[in-house]
């Protein structure tokens, strides 16, 4: 007790927490593709949700809405998955030689994983217009 009297900034300094901080295993490119696509996974799902309960919220008694729903299982969580295996089998270097390709390829999920639920359902509201 008095040791932490004369020195109170002992109890705060833990050194054991700051070095296994320090000598952690970095990310490797597999692991932060992986991380971005349960990331946009998570957003496509809730865009889906919203963006698809609202066009079921319509007079219309049509089955498109719920197709778009089904989506997700039928045509995304695959993509994803082939997605994120192409990832898996690149050598994860720490270097920056995959850095171009990592940007390129979550611009273009993040995209994907955006626009995918109102394009399901501006294709829906379309269809149904015209049937």
């Amino acid at each position: 007790m008095a040791e932490t009297a004369k020195n109170p900034s002992k109890n705060l300094d833990n050194t054991a927490y700051y070095d296994a901080a320090a000598t952690a295993k970095p990310l490797t490119w597999s692991q932060k593709m992986s991380n971005h696509i349960a990331y946009a996974l998570l957003t496509y799902t809730g865009l889906q949700i919203f963006v698809g309960m609202s066009a079921i919220k319509g007079d219309s008694r049509s089955i498109l809405p719920y197709f778009a729903l089904v989506a997700l299982v039928a045509l995304v969580i695959p993509a994803c998955r082939n997605f994120e295996r192409r990832w898996e089998h690149m050598a994860d270097n720490d270097d920056m030689t995959y850095a171009r390709l990592f940007r390129r390829d979550t611009i273009l999920l993040w995209c994907a994983a955006i626009a995918f639920p109102f394009i399901v359902a501006g294709t829906a509201k379309i269809l149904h217009a015209i049937f």
